[in-house]
């Protein structure tokens, strides 16, 4: 049994030493947390006073929280690193991360770009060719990894003019989601004027060929990474001005805040449209005709009651993808002249399966999600089906856009056990090839994924889909992951992944749940857990454990419960609401104080999925009622954990992983360890180097499988030696 010392006064510094066990002569690595202090802290919500003791955390400019993350980290690699088998975790993610990895060709003037990653770089690297000549003569564009010796520094987005002869990237430091854009001219490479700088939650669009449009807010006063943002803008950067000079397009009047702006230009140049939304869900829609001078936006949609967007247009016809009185997403037409929606005439109409369009080639690709595996149809510019497009198997299928003067396009294919490879499409022929396959050290042979439908505490049926290996035997002993996210109408689609074919790879079983909250089958899927539903996820992620359990998969013993952002709010919850129903819990970047969320970064967009503690005495207590934060209770044994967090994480500030930390460190009552590894210069997750990735994965399993009881990997031990 591994022992566990609890907190004593005083700070505390790491003993990660090894004692004997008596009754299995297994070593146990023994901790002392750090001690958090405590600070008198009281907000009142009608009429309630709620205690907030560990406060003083979320001050990520203060030496006091720089010495909290330094002692921590110090505490929990003092741990992990004692941990027999992690170095042979890193060394087998090493090894089969360590294959080329090319992603889909795409055209922008005179050249023919790709990415690469030759195996083990922290970035992917841009490649160009001269389209007439071939892929035989490419050259590195833009190489990300020498930004930055470490990685930490990586690339966000690139967009071309029209004439493919400028491009914009934008880069992350640290992670963080505010960004610099850097304006080079593609032919030769250099870069051609000075940065703009603090742009966040942006694309780039280009007007034409001199100019684009971007989206951001205000500096905040305070921290970067922590402050509130709400009120988002769209600007027009001319080439060749100074930023201080770009236009304000859209946005930034007091009397209507917009928390997200986006704005796009249609691929013939002749409209702007620009999307404003309060929250994550439900936008208002405009548009504005740039081939006259000094026009006015015309209002499309005057309220964000749905979600709608223009995906195409041929002339003054528009094309709009929208979920207006179509849950699952319908594709409809009007006349610029007239947009309103009284004028809109279904061109692709909804069907039973949500659907995600997109255009190549003069023609519509209209991809559903069926059960969340893919199914594509093909369809002409006057609504006319063209064919089912035939895919390569079961799975995820992406990818299939492109201009409307290309003839063939390349899309991506994979699921669970098939590592992504690029297919190349004939659009008048509607025949594939294969493009790009991977050669990677793993044989999908070897292994198999089967969906179930399990029944929910209200009777819902939800589908999960359980990928091993062949041939397992189903005694309640195999190590189990049951990942989960279940929010902001996202779905969760089967993808390869390298660290999950590591953990199958060692007889773990992986399983994803398609929870309510998500957008697996529309809108009423996506409602049926925000707010005061909010607590049908939780149970749809409950059952699905139970049934793994109850079929035999696994027992509480093995089964870990993992998900990031809100699908760490997923786990922390879970683990306050069902602690004995698992043996490790893993929150990553997760959202875990619900009565402040709001109040950080870009945190009160979220209030379509959540609400806020102060729309209602009854939001209030029904936050407070699972927020993670909030419901640790003292004298409860918790399951093993490892709380995951990034220092530049301006998405859900770590001050929300820090709290919960402090909590469960000072309440948990049984054996199993409470830590919390602190990643520096890394964010909410998006454009972390490969190299931290590694460590990441091998510090989480490795964390897994000892707390289950493992002393050497699975793969090398028989069940009657595990402990």
């Amino acid at each position: 049994m591994k022992k566990l010392i609890l907190p004593v006064l005083g700070l505390l510094t790491i003993i990660a030493c090894k004692e004997e066990t008596k009754e299995t002569n297994r070593e146990v690595i023994t901790v002392e947390y750090p001690q958090t202090k405590k600070v008198d802290t009281v907000d009142t919500y009608f009429g309630e006073e709620i205690k907030d003791p560990y406060r003083w955390l979320e001050d990520d400019m203060s030496e006091e929280t720089g010495d909290w993350v330094k002692a921590q980290n110090k505490t929990t690699f003092g741990y992990l690193d004692n941990i027999p088998f992690r170095a042979e975790l890193k060394e087998r993610l090493t090894n089969l991360w360590n294959y080329e990895k090319v992603g889909s060709p795409f055209v922008e003037g005179d050249y023919t770009y790709y990415y690469k990653n030759n195996g083990l770089q922290n970035q992917y690297v841009i490649y160009r060719y001269k389209t007439t000549e071939g892929p035989d003569n490419a050259e590195i564009f833009l190489d990300p990894n020498t930004f930055t010796d470490d990685g930490t520094i990586s690339l966000g987005g690139l967009n071309f003019s029209k004439n493919g002869k400028m491009a914009a990237y934008s880069i992350s430091e640290g992670g963080s989601d505010w960004r610099k854009v850097l304006i080079m001219d593609a032919e030769t490479k250099e870069i051609v004027e000075d940065t703009l700088v603090d742009i966040k939650f942006s694309g780039i669009s280009w007007k034409d060929n001199d100019g684009f449009y971007y989206s951001s807010y205000d500096k905040p006063k305070g921290s970067e990474l922590s402050a509130k943002t709400d009120q988002h803008k769209l600007y027009y950067h001319k080439l060749g001005t100074s930023q201080k000079s770009d236009a304000l397009i859209f946005g930034g009047t007091p009397e209507e805040k917009h928390r997200y702006v986006g704005g796009n230009v249609t691929e013939d140049g002749n409209y702007l449209f620009v999307t404003a939304s309060i929250s994550t869900s439900g936008n208002k829609l405009f548009m504005k005709d740039l081939t006259k001078l000094n026009s006015e936006f015309i209002t499309i949609l005057d309220n964000a009651d749905t979600d709608s967007y223009v995906i195409e247009n041929v002339g003054s016809k528009l094309y709009i993808v929208t979920n207006r009185n179509a849950p699952n997403r319908k594709v409809v037409t009007v006349d610029a002249s007239n947009p309103s929606p009284s004028n809109w005439k279904d061109f692709i109409p909804e069907t039973e399966n949500v659907l995600s369009p997109s255009t190549a080639g003069g023609n519509f690709f209209a991809e559903y999600m069926v059960d969340a595996v893919s199914k594509v149809k093909q369809y002409d510019y006057d609504g006319k089906l063209i064919r089912d497009v035939e895919l390569p198997g079961v799975g995820s299928a992406g990818g299939f856009g492109a201009k409307k003067e290309d003839t063939e396009l390349y899309y991506s294919f994979t699921n669970y056990v098939t590592p992504g490879s690029i297919y190349k499409y004939n659009i008048a022929e509607g025949t594939s090839e294969l493009y790009k396959k991977p050669e990677i050290d793993f044989n999908p042979e070897d292994y198999e994924s089967k969906q179930v439908f399990y029944t929910s505490k209200d009777g819902t049926k939800v589908p999960m889909i359980i990928t091993h290996k062949k041939g397992i035997e189903l005694n309640g002993k195999n190590p189990t992951i049951l990942y989960g996210y279940g929010g902001f109408n996202i779905s969760l689609t089967p993808s390869f992944s390298i660290t999950n074919a590591v953990w199958m790879e060692q007889g773990g079983i992986y399983a994803v749940p398609n929870l309510r909250g998500g957008g697996e089958y529309g809108k009423k899927w996506h409602d049926a857990g925000t707010q005061m539903k909010k607590q049908n996820v939780f149970d749809d992620f409950i059952a699905a454990a139970e049934y793994l359990i109850e079929n035999n998969y696994t027992s509480k013993d093995y089964l870990a419960i993992r998900g990031g952002s809100n699908g760490g709010l997923l786990v922390g919850a879970t683990m306050t609401q069902r602690p004995d129903l698992m043996k490790v819990a893993l929150p990553a970047v997760g959202v875990l104080d619900m009565l402040r969320y709001h109040t950080f970064t870009a945190g009160a967009g979220w209030a379509y999925d959540y609400g806020t503690a102060e729309d209602s005495k009854e939001m209030f207590e029904y936050l407070k009622g699972y927020s993670p934060v909030h419901n640790v209770k003292a004298g409860t044994e918790y399951p093993a954990t490892l709380i995951t967090t990034g220092d530049h994480d301006d998405r859900v500030v770590p001050a929300h992983s820090f709290k919960f930390a402090a909590e469960l460190q000072e309440k948990q009552a049984g054996n199993n360890p409470v830590l919390i590894r602190i990643e520096t210069d890394a964010g909410h997750g998006a454009g972390t180097p490969v190299s931290k990735t590694i460590e990441q994965y091998a510090d989480i399993f490795g964390f897994t499988l000892y707390n289950m009881g493992y002393e050497v990997l699975p793969e090398k031990v028989n069940d009657d030696v595990k402990q």
